[in-house]
């Protein structure tokens, strides 16, 4: 492959608006990526909740009128949150993938709940566009809780594990 030919390859791909290619030709591997001239939207958030009154709803009876629900005290969020959350710090995903606690099926997994990890040690892989994405302790604890189900899809930012540190 020559110059000439990599100027053509540019052009086409300019023209055809194509933001990503990949070429592999006699031990030469060529791969262009550009960024997408038309923003990308990306919303974690879920839709929005819309109210339906049913027909026996106070607030449809004319004259009366519904007092507020008070707000839980925080100190009862803090519970209902501290009955399923053990304390510890979350390691979450730093990428998209698929979540393996083992190297292949036939393994055991690389941490189970209760099991002591040192920084650098492998906690899962995550697997994304078939690369085995190692992820690793960043620091010394107790595993305490596996937040993500072997073979289930992860996105950026998802609690994988929490760690109780040592």
């Amino acid at each position: 492959m020559d110059i000439a030919d990599l100027k053509e390859i540019l052009r086409i791909l300019e023209a055809q608006d194509i933001t990503e290619f990949e070429l592999e030709q006699d031990g030469v591997k060529l791969r262009v990526c550009r960024a997408s001239t038309s923003p990308t939207l990306i919303s974690s958030a879920p839709p929005p909740l819309v109210p339906v009154a049913s027909p026996a709803s106070p607030a449809d009876v004319p004259g009366r009128a519904v007092p507020p629900e008070p707000a839980p005290s925080a100190s009862a969020v803090d519970e209902a949150a501290g009955a399923d959350s053990p304390s510890g710090t979350v390691v979450n995903s730093p990428i998209v993938g698929t979540f393996y606690r083992s190297p292949d099926p036939n393994s055991p997994p690389f941490v189970s709940v209760g099991d002591r990890v040192k920084v650098g040690q492998v906690l899962c892989i995550i697997e994304a566009m078939k690369l085995m994405n190692e992820i690793e302790a960043e620091f010394a604890g107790e595993v305490v809780k596996i937040h993500v189900e072997n073979g289930q899809p992860v996105q950026y930012g998802d609690a994988l594990f929490t760690v109780r540190p040592a």
